[in-house]
């Protein structure tokens, strides 16, 4: 390594999905000689671009965790953005259904789990109030998440992008980092297996689904530090003709929250989408199984009765990076400076699955709170 020419960097950030780019402009507000490495052609094509595209009111997530608290302010902070910048999105709404008096008293739970975490504006609807918003759902109460809303999260990706090169941020695509040493003072990264090498005072790992695969090169001992990511694919089914929906509908989540529940989501162009479901798989694979197809319309009949199981096409996939595996507690977000490992200087970002989107803006600032005392 020692032969090479070091290109010279104070903040280095890995991964240019939504998370990335947010930290990259968020940081260049506030520091010069900033790159950003993203192994693939452009932004965001991994997880940040196959998913519900979904902002999220923090309805569901453990009362003090990273989850509730960065989903309600980065939300606020993502409708600010997006009023100010242009980018599509609609604050659409969910519905979350009940089908029955046990499903009724977890509505009631949702309601006050909510409430602890600052959503404040949840409505407990009865099941006609239900039907007149929606006449093709059929629920006996419901709880309407008027905060929840929909985003292009390709709009918002590029907006960060701009912003951040705008600022001085060097983004260069096509590079994987496949090596990191510490000297003591800076990090050396390989890129590319040693096309180039690049020098950093701090650097920021915010590589999704490869997070855990890159905290190791420096040295962690990831299965230690309970690192290591368990890759939990979410497959989408479209039906077509489509159904007629005005809100997100969710159905009631299931315990431990691995997921929410096969749950019909619309975009910005109107087209309706069923999913995610929840399936742990060993590699990364975005194909769609299509005898997926009865189970989805088993779970999509409890709130949709007229849904016609022909009409469900088999449409897309995302794999969450997961740190919870199969049965396993929920976990919160890793974002970590590693100084306690002997690493000053090394941020890990690992976990980051939803509400990574709705939180981006949020997890941004809060990796530039961790590295401000590091640039003086």
């Amino acid at each position: 390594m020692a032969h090479m020419e070091r290109h010279p960097f104070n903040i280095t950030i890995i991964g240019a999905g939504v998370v990335g780019l947010a930290i990259a402009e968020e940081l260049s507000r506030h520091f010069d000689s900033i790159l950003l490495l993203e192994k693939n052609e452009s932004q965001g094509q991994e997880t940040s671009s196959r998913n519900s595209e979904v902002i999220h009111a923090g309805i569901y997530y453990p009362e003090g965790s990273l989850k509730a608290s960065l989903c309600v302010e980065g939300r606020k902070l993502l409708y600010e953005a997006c009023e100010k910048r242009g980018i599509p999105h609609k604050r659409i709404g969910k519905l979350i259904v009940a089908t029955g008096p046990d499903e009724e008293e977890a509505l009631l739970g949702l309601q006050a789990k909510a409430q602890n975490n600052g959503v404040d504006d949840m409505l407990f609807l009865s099941g006609r109030v239900v039907h007149s918003l929606e006449p093709d759902v059929i629920a006996s109460a419901g709880l309407l998440s008027p905060s929840t809303g929909i985003i292009d999260s390709h709009s918002l990706m590029r907006a960060l992008l701009a912003g951040s090169t705008g600022n001085g941020v060097t983004a260069v695509f096509r590079s994987a980092v496949t090596g990191a040493r510490f000297d003591g003072s800076r990090y050396d990264l390989e890129v590319n297996n040693g096309e180039y090498l690049v020098s950093s005072r701090v650097v920021v790992n915010s590589a999704g689904l490869q997070s855990d695969r890159l905290a190791a090169l420096p040295g962690i001992d990831i299965d230690r530090e309970g690192y290591r990511l368990k890759l939990c694919k979410g497959s989408y089914f479209s039906a077509t003709p489509q159904p007629r929906l005005r809100h997100l509908v969710y159905p009631v989540p299931t315990p431990k929250h691995e997921g929410l529940g096969v749950h019909a989501t619309l975009d910005l162009a109107g087209r309706v989408r069923f999913g995610p479901d929840v399936e742990y798989v060993d590699a990364i694979d975005y194909r769609v199984d299509e005898g997926k197809r009865d189970a989805f319309h088993a779970s999509i009949l409890t709130y949709l009765p007229l849904l016609v199981k022909e009409s469900l096409n088999p449409d897309m996939s995302g794999i969450r990076p997961k740190l919870q595996g199969p049965g396993e507690d929920i976990r919160d977000f890793v974002i970590r400076e590693e100084s306690r490992l002997g690493l000053p200087g090394w941020v890990n970002l690992i976990g980051i699955e939803s509400p990574g989107l709705t939180a981006c803006l949020a997890i941004a600032k809060q990796v530039a709170h961790l590295i401000e005392p590091l640039m003086e």
